[in-house]
């Protein structure tokens, strides 16, 4: 890869996070997303955030093109076995909604190249209702799927699975929420990287509109304060995976990013009861019983 191919995969995401942006203030209806344009030492990038909107309470979109020397802490996490530099540039979003029906959803799409000309993609989309609605976790996983034999039928059954287990708490054997798909270091080189490219193009264009309909569905539902209780419960389940296991988080540490655009995936209130157990045959506890990998949830 070249430095023009570099330049040409940061526009074409710093496009893509523009146009998200801006179906998602569409879709909130009240407010406007921010713009914090930063620059350091290994690069620059735009963290665009909205908050206190009518039915969202804290979106971010994140947009990063950066290089520098690969540390060796940055090799272990990553699992980076030769090249001593890098470049990276990718797009990753979060939403937290007000209602408590309504889900989080996240979405990460990137690039990586190493100085010995190894590149890769990954990202995903995944959702993390507080309640989990069958019929509309079958009907997300479908709209990926979609989006995933556009390009290889083989895409959601392989993603699918690696969702399942990478967006997942070990210490509390429980899944982060339905899953989605996840992929990481897919040969980006000159064979892969056109389809590559358009796939994970095709990804952030079609994550604004997939949430848009989930988010419509479940704004305006009336809902109780043990309702609530129990988002910023299951808030707090995302903090620890987030904390605990997500690369972009760690990536992001590791190679010195903003520590202000890493951290805004986290949720504005969360919380954590000791020992809490859901009341027998509440929908509180259906949701727990569903956060399991490996369910179908394309025939739910």
């Amino acid at each position: 890869m070249t430095t023009n191919d570099n330049k040409l995969i940061a526009k074409t995401y710093r496009s893509l996070q523009q146009q998200i942006c801006k179906q998602l203030e569409t879709a909130d209806g009240k407010a406007a997303f921010t713009t914090d344009h930063w620059e350091k030492e290994i690069g620059e990038g735009d963290t665009m955030v909205l908050q206190d909107g009518d039915a969202i309470e804290k979106a971010a979109v994140n947009f990063s093109a950066v290089s520098g020397t690969v540390s060796d802490t940055m090799r272990k996490a990553l699992h980076i076995e030769e090249g001593d530099s890098y470049f990276a540039t990718g797009i990753s979003s979060i939403i937290h909604p007000k209602n408590p029906h309504a889900p989080i959803t996240h979405m990460n799409v990137r690039y990586f190249q190493l100085g010995s000309g190894k590149a890769w993609f990954g990202g995903g989309i995944d959702l993390t209702p507080h309640y989990v609605n069958k019929k509309e976790a079958a009907w997300f996983h479908r709209e990926l799927k979609k989006v995933c034999d556009r390009f290889d039928e083989n895409y959601y059954p392989n993603y699918k699975k690696w969702a399942d287990d990478y967006f997942f708490l070990p210490h509390r054997d429980e899944t982060r929420g339905i899953g989605g798909i996840f992929f990481d270091h897919q040969d980006g080189s000159d064979e892969k990287f056109a389809q590559l490219l358009a796939f994970t193009g095709a990804l952030a264009e079609a994550y604004p509109s997939i949430y848009t309909e989930l988010l419509n569905k479940n704004r305006n539902r009336l809902f109780s304060e043990k309702e609530k209780q129990w988002q910023h419960l299951r808030r707090g389940r995302y903090v620890e995976f987030n904390l605990l296991y997500d690369r972009g988080t760690k990536f992001g540490l590791e190679s010195g990013g903003r520590v202000e655009s890493i951290f805004l995936s986290m949720p504005p209130l969360a919380s954590w009861a000791y020992h809490f157990q859901p009341e027998k045959n509440s929908p509180e506890e259906e949701t727990q019983r569903l956060l399991k990998k490996d369910i179908d949830w394309l025939n739910a």
